[in-house]
């Protein structure tokens, strides 16, 4: 495979001032990865700072309803509150092996700011975010959050003022000042060497799961499910498994209102491939390449693009990529909460809620496995607001 390509996706298609910054960014991980005492400090982060590892936990009544055993990998139990924060302890720690002075930062649903926010401030570099003005105030805890954590919030009012104009604002930051800057990007997307680095930092989910499944169970599941935004909480989950030819890798992504529609943001259902913001992958964009509006009730899912390694394991078929609408996302955010007593973030109850209709067609000793990449106390407003309640 050729170096920061997946098949045909990936590569770096940037303006030339930024190619030296992803080389030198490229060396400085590639050390880090390899020398132990940067991993022992990650590692010493994530154990006692970001309160790794997360539970797997067995949804009793779930099980009982739908006639098979659901768990949750609980990665919305980590500090921040998604699973965000094992990316942003990367990067940010490695920023500071660069000797960089600041770190930016895109975000959506608020929560990679947050988490950025929480790293920049425990390991002493200030931060500054760009986020879409709609996902603004949408979001209106994750800003007040930010700022709480000493980071500065910078609206980005224009295109669709969600997450694609939050990565594009970020980029002609990097661009302009690149020397003191390091842009902690929140996805497995943009340009090499980037969604490979997000992928590493974010394995630690599906290595994790694949262990503590084998211990309670005794054996792997019969299916992996995860919500598909950008892409980090999935391929981190995927990737341990790829060579477990017997597991069913299923990714789910924005239906929004209907494919039907053309209002939602399921990339690699409804996408064609294109380049976004430094890489080739599949992409929502119309006969000449203009890229469309997106729309989904989670602003986390709310992009048109998607990492490219996705790209790759949906042509090459070990992965499945499905989607879930608005209306059942919804439903399942209430089922979660009602029947397990845990309230899961709007992109998570999208995968909540294709486990469920998957569970019809399994047997009692099935297993199914959904990855909760985040808690849902950001998202309570927007739920209260969509049935109808004033808080």
């Amino acid at each position: 495979m050729k170096k920061g390509y997946f098949g045909e996706f990936g590569g770096q298609f940037v303006p030339e001032t930024l190619m030296g910054e992803l080389g030198a960014l490229e060396t400085a991980y590639e050390r880090a990865k390899n020398d132990p005492a940067f991993q022992a400090e990650l590692e010493g982060y994530l154990s006692t700072f970001a309160g790794r590892e997360t539970p797997l936990t067995y949804c009793r009544n779930l099980s009982c309803d739908l006639g098979c055993r659901i768990y949750l990998k609980r990665e919305d139990l980590l500090h921040g509150g998604a699973h965000k924060i094992n990316n942003t302890l990367g990067q940010a720690l490695l920023a500071r092996h660069m000797g960089k002075s600041r770190i930016i930062a895109e975000t959506g649903a608020g929560q990679h700011g947050v988490a950025t926010a929480i790293a920049g401030a425990a390991l002493g570099l200030p931060v500054e975010v760009y986020m879409g003005e709609v996902d603004m105030a949408r979001q209106r805890l994750n800003v007040f959050r930010m700022e709480l954590l000493g980071a500065t919030v910078h609206p980005v009012r224009t295109g669709s003022r969600t997450l694609k104009d939050a990565v594009s604002e970020a980029l002609r930051d990097w661009i302009v000042r690149p020397a003191e800057t390091y842009y902690l990007l929140g996805s497995a997307v943009g340009p090499h060497p980037y969604p490979t680095m997000v992928r590493d930092f974010q394995c630690v989910i599906g290595q994790e799961m694949r262990e503590q499944v084998l211990k309670v169970e005794g054996r792997l599941p019969t299916a992996v499910v995860a919500c598909v935004g950008g892409g980090s909480n999935a391929i981190g989950t995927f990737y341990p498994l790829l060579g477990d030819d017997d597991v069913r890798l299923v990714g789910v992504e924005a239906g929004g209102e209907g494919l039907s529609t053309g209002k939602h943001g399921a990339t690699l259902c409804a996408g064609t491939k294109g380049v976004l913001q430094g890489s080739l992958s599949y992409l929502l964009q119309d006969r000449d390449g203009q890229i469309l509006d997106t729309h989904s009730v989670s602003a986390g899912l709310d992009y048109p693009g998607v990492g490219p390694e996705h790209s790759m394991l949906k042509d090459i078929g070990r992965a499945e990529y499905v989607a879930v609408t608005d209306d059942e996302a919804l439903a399942a955010f209430s089922l979660l909460s009602r029947r397990e007593g845990i309230i899961p973030a709007l992109e998570s109850s999208h995968a909540v809620a294709y486990a469920v209709k998957m569970a019809k067609d399994l047997d009692e000793d099935d297993i199914i496995v959904v990855t909760l990449s985040g808690r849902g106390d950001k998202d309570v407003v927007e739920v209260a607001a969509r049935m109808g309640v004033t808080i």
